[in-house]
């Protein structure tokens, strides 16, 4: 006599699997920000600092780092885009909803601060970034030498943007100093944009 043996799998909630994902990459009440910069310039520095209050060893980014981040009721999914003059074309497979725009400077980089420019003020003339609110980090201010907010604010004609929602805060990614300070901003001024 042959016996029939079924055996039971157990079902993979593929719908719940796929809304998590869904929830941790776009929560409802969360805004999907975009940071990016020239290479070296402490993003992801920044992004695991503001994640984890810690600081990590970091390598150039090739591709991206994506991060949730709650912050004053507000979701923050903030994806950490690799700044190297190769990559930076790929910046703009990015740009679709997102929100607002953090644009990490290196502070003590007087060299290539105009390429800093050029780059923000490239993608800031794209269409799908038109509403974006634009938060530029003055990192590395805790080093000898550091330009001012202010002076980076003026080497990147941040005066020319016009219409667009802009503050520049000045940051050191490894001390945490200015990080918060520059969320509280964004998340006033996306949640302003948004009404």
């Amino acid at each position: 006599m042959l016996h029939q043996c079924s055996l039971m799998m157990p079902t993979i909630p593929v719908a719940g699997a796929v809304s998590r994902i869904a929830k941790r990459f776009f929560p409802k009440n969360g805004v999907r920000i975009l940071m990016v910069g020239l290479d070296a310039s402490g993003k992801t520095t920044i992004l695991y600092k503001l994640k984890l209050g810690d600081i990590v060893n970091t390598i150039p980014t090739i591709g991206f780092n994506v991060e949730t981040i709650e912050y004053k009721n507000i979701t923050f999914t903030i994806w950490d885009v690799g700044g190297q003059d190769k990559i930076r074309p790929l910046w703009r497979h990015y740009f679709q909803n997102t929100q607002g725009i953090i644009f990490v400077v290196d502070s003590i980089d007087r060299e290539r601060i105009s390429e800093a420019r050029n780059e923000l003020h490239r993608i800031l003339s794209e269409s799908e970034l038109s509403n974006a609110t634009l938060l530029v980090f003055a990192n590395k201010q805790d080093l000898p030498h550091a330009m001012s907010s202010s002076e980076v604010a003026d080497k990147l004609a941040l005066h020319l943007l016009g219409n667009r929602f802009w503050y520049i805060q000045s940051t050191s990614a490894t001390t945490g100093q200015g990080l918060y300070e520059g969320l509280d901003w964004l998340s006033d001024n996306i949640v302003n944009n948004k009404a």
